[in-house]
């Protein structure tokens, strides 16, 4: 599903223009991504939570060249969905 699509559906379902849902759409990714950067959970019920995890640094293998180097440790995104939508599918 596109974002296009997304936002048709939002319109179609809340009885609103696309112009509308477009703008909270965006506004939902915004307050979600500031929500992330902060290190805080983000539990939508019905759809899941939204988490921030650490990787920790190690080794990895450029497979072209064989050459070992550090892969740096990172923040990621990790998302669990709930029960009730794992159990719709």
């Amino acid at each position: 599903m596109t974002k296009a699509e997304i936002v048709s559906r939002m319109a179609q379902e809340a009885n609103i223009t696309k112009k509308e849902a477009e703008a909270a759409l965006k506004a939902f990714v915004s307050a979600l991504r500031e929500a992330l950067k902060n290190g805080e959970r983000v539990r939508i019920p019905g759809l899941g939570v939204f988490s921030v995890r650490e990787r920790k640094e190690r080794k990895g293998r450029n497979p072209r060249t064989g050459e070992v180097r550090t892969i740096p440790k990172r923040r990621v995104v990790h998302f669990r969905a709930e029960k009730s939508l794992r159990d719709s599918l």
